[in-house]
């Protein structure tokens, strides 16, 4: 699964099919012999649509202007927004 998703961040820019299918396939490997996946490698995927964003190319990544620190990052595919919170 790393190394689908590492080629998958690589091809985004250069050949999107492509990355959109690397990213299915350890997505479904993960589901298919019911492994969990790392959080790192969970974040790349949209929590609504389900599809592979690559930060900066399909995705849009901002820092939160509130008294609590976050990121927000929203999908460029579906247009959904979402926010990880950073601890102090």
């Amino acid at each position: 699964m790393q190394i689908l998703i590492e080629n998958a961040i690589t091809n985004a820019k250069t050949n999107p099919e492509l990355s959109q299918r690397q990213a299915y396939l350890a997505r479904r490997i993960s589901t298919r012999h019911k492994i969990r996946m790392p959080y790192d490698l969970r974040m790349v995927f949209c929590k609504k649509c389900k599809s592979f964003i690559a930060p900066g190319i399909n995705s849009r990544i901002r820092l939160g202007r509130a008294s609590i620190k976050s990121i927000r990052i929203s999908c460029n595919l579906c247009g959904h927004t979402y926010r990880k919170i950073i601890p102090p």
